[in-house]
């Protein structure tokens, strides 16, 4: 069936949930990465409902018609970049949290609610879910599904893996599909409720998720941030407060280019050249004293610390962080990295980094959860296209991290932008059996064709 077939079946069907417009075709061709698929989508379709996803998967079954599923579109590896010949389904009007069970610590809601609001509604329950991805304002939780999200508390919270129970799941034909339970254990069969997470749209679109919920934290949220005269040495801070045994909520890194770049957009002091800032935060009942015991730890290693136990002015010091992105948008386009490393070899990876800025002539702007090992090197270009020198250094970085011990993406995906490497990492046997996989849930090929996996 042709495309004008197609898309005059989706419209019989699904009436004015199809667009065409030329601003929503546009819009869906690109997401915050800074890459944009070539040509336009045939159709943005934006579900309401779990019955309008079936009737997309099924005509596109039956027409070997490819399909994009897209969240909020604030994705950085190209993952829902819809292009030529595809359509473009949008969860982000699927956004109902369904129900609450403070009993059962979990909530079941639709894929396209925005993290921010998704807390504001549990919070009216004394409850939250942790996943707290920089993008939280503006991302949905079917776009954390679909990546793996991580964010600032994952080192003492876990990731999106770690919250989620189970999954609603349409497969390529338009079956519906349940993955996972209820209940906190469960281990009938594979899991394949981990199996989507991160699987970012190429075996079946998720329509509803079963979250796994914590109770808000009692107690003192404290604030401690270190000043350091460079960024390795702001590294070798955090692994002293890992050594040490303390439990920090949140702990990031920012080097000197990241805290300039933050400190023109809030119009801060600019920071002393070359420093390095880390910034700590705990929470609970023991808050007050693992604050004081870091405070400590960095102080010893010669970092220049500051201690509040006010939570709006901790709040207000994270905001320098949480600002990374909006600041890197101000410099021109950019290309967001995501490598993981050992926490031990954190340090390491800076000193690459360094290294591969003097090599191509580049500055790196980077920031790490420092907790965990996960660094946000930031490529700044000008124009739409990704510069040849800045592929060089980027494929440099990569194979960089892996030298390490580490992952070629720590929470955004690899998408289109990092496929290239994914063999690389996995293995040949590995690689393939994840092939396998791929097929055995679209045996056609249309579940955004293209990405994760080079042809």
């Amino acid at each position: 069936m042709n495309d004008a077939a197609t898309l005059a079946r989706l419209r019989a069907e699904l009436g004015d949930r199809v667009d065409t417009s030329p601003t929503a075709l546009a819009a869906a061709r690109a997401d915050k990465s800074g890459h944009a698929s070539e040509g336009h989508p045939l159709a943005v379709v934006s579900a309401m409902d779990v019955s309008d996803v079936q009737t997309v998967l099924r005509i596109a079954h039956a027409t070997g018609t490819p399909v994009v599923t897209r969240g909020a579109g604030t994705g950085l590896a190209g993952g829902a970049n819809a292009g030529s010949g595809e359509i473009a389904l949008s969860m982000a009007r699927m956004d109902r949290v369904l129900e609450v069970r403070p009993d059962d610590l979990l909530a079941v809601v639709e894929p396209g609610v925005i993290n921010a609001d998704l807390g504001a509604a549990l919070a009216a329950h004394g409850l939250w879910w942790a996943p707290d991805p920089a993008s939280r304002a503006i991302s949905t939780v079917g776009g954390n599904i679909a990546t793996g999200a991580g964010g600032l508390l994952c080192a003492k919270y876990g990731v999106v893996r770690d919250a989620v129970l189970g999954v609603d799941v349409v497969l390529a034909d338009g079956e519906l599909v349940r993955f996972g339970h209820r209940s906190v254990k469960g281990v009938t069969g594979y899991d394949l409720t981990s199996l989507m997470i991160g699987s970012e749209g190429t075996l079946g679109v998720v329509v509803g998720a079963t979250l796994k919920l914590r109770r808000l934290v009692a107690g003192e949220v404290c604030t401690v941030t270190g000043r350091f005269d460079d960024v390795r040495a702001a590294a070798a801070g955090s692994a002293a407060v890992t050594a040490a045994g303390v439990q920090p909520a949140i702990m990031e890194l920012m080097d000197a280019a990241s805290l300039a770049a933050v400190a023109a957009l809030l119009e801060l002091p600019p920071p002393v050249a070359g420093s390095a800032l880390l910034t700590v935060q705990t929470d609970g009942p023991a808050a007050a004293g693992e604050a004081d015991a870091i405070a400590g730890i960095l102080a010893g290693l010669g970092a220049d610390v500051a201690l509040t136990h006010d939570r709006a002015e901790g709040e207000e010091l994270l905001r320098i962080r949480r600002s990374m992105h909006p600041a890197m948008e101000r410099l021109g386009t950019t290309l967001i990295e995501d490598v993981s490393v050992p926490r031990s070899a954190l340090a390491a990876m800076f000193a690459e980094i360094a290294r591969i800025e003097a090599d191509y002539g580049l500055t790196i702007p980077t920031v790490a959860h420092a907790g965990d090992g996960n660094l946000h090197p930031n490529f700044v270009f000008a124009g739409a296209e990704v510069p040849d020198i800045v592929w060089r250094a980027a494929d440099d970085l990569f194979r960089s991290a892996l030298r390490l011990g580490g992952t070629l993406t720590g929470e955004h995906g690899i998408g289109v932008l990092k496929r290239q490497w994914l063999a690389e990492e996995l293995g040949a046997p590995q690689w393939e059996l994840q092939r396998r996989i791929k097929a055995a849930f679209d045996p056609s090929g249309i579940l955004n064709p293209g990405k994760v996996f080079a042809v």
